[in-house]
């Protein structure tokens, strides 16, 4: 089994196939994992399976850098070389509606059943990355267009705003109390973002609720933190 660098080749091969699972997964697509590897192997240089395996949490860990979706079935792992990042933008920069589909995507969720948010106690541990995550990541950010990455995260964050908007309101006219739901204020896109919270909602028996919503791709757990 070769040990040695992977090439320029082997990383388009593997990242193209990567995107081909992810494809799948962000639609809700079936796939086989271990099919995809089988077909992938041979066209390597003589790679184990735990190499490929390990190569996929690599990809996993680059798009967590870029603030993107990866598969959950690979954990991203750290300990890469930057070659891979480079076939990371050489798919990217032939595959440009990949970074834009959320927009599209966004278009149409209006037609199905919003899915339920989960409500708890904030996360507890810190979600600063470790310091060799951290470095790797600074890397990914300098091969990327940042500005465009931090436009895609406003547009995240203002989604996340509009469904916890439509939340509070459904979880008030369940409760009976129309009256308030009619006076649930998206305040960030009203009035801007001095207020520093983004949804003026209140409980069922009218005490306010002032809420601050935080939507990620990453490691956050709770997609919005009420002010009480």
């Amino acid at each position: 089994m070769s040990n040695g660098a992977w090439t320029d080749q082997e990383n388009d091969l593997i990242v193209a196939d990567y995107f081909a699972m992810l494809a799948d997964d962000v639609s809700g697509r079936p796939y086989n994992k271990a099919e995809h590897r089988r077909g992938l192997m041979p066209l390597l240089n003589d790679r184990s399976e735990g190499s490929v395996e390990f190569k996929h949490q690599n990809i996993s860990a680059v798009l967590k850098g870029l603030g993107e979706d990866w598969i959950p079935g690979y954990k991203p792992a750290f300990n890469f070389q930057m070659t891979l990042v480079d076939a990371l933008a050489r798919w990217l920069a032939l595959n440009p509606a990949w970074l834009g589909r959320h927009s599209g995507i966004r278009a149409t969720i209006g037609l199905a059943e919003a899915r339920p948010i989960w409500i708890g106690p904030p996360p507890t541990l810190s979600n600063q990355p470790q310091p060799q995550e951290l470095e790797q990541m600074l890397h990914i950010a300098r091969k990327f267009d940042v500005a465009a990455r931090d436009e895609r995260n406003r547009a995240l964050g203002r989604a996340g705003e509009k469904r916890v908007l439509a939340h509070e309101r459904a979880a008030l006219k369940s409760a009976g109390r129309d009256d308030l739901a009619r006076k649930v204020r998206w305040v960030s896109e009203e009035d801007g973002d001095g207020a520093g919270y983004d949804i003026a909602s209140f409980a069922p028996d009218g005490r306010p609720r002032l809420i601050e919503v935080k939507t990620t791709n990453g490691l956050t757990c709770s997609p919005w933190s009420p002010r009480l």
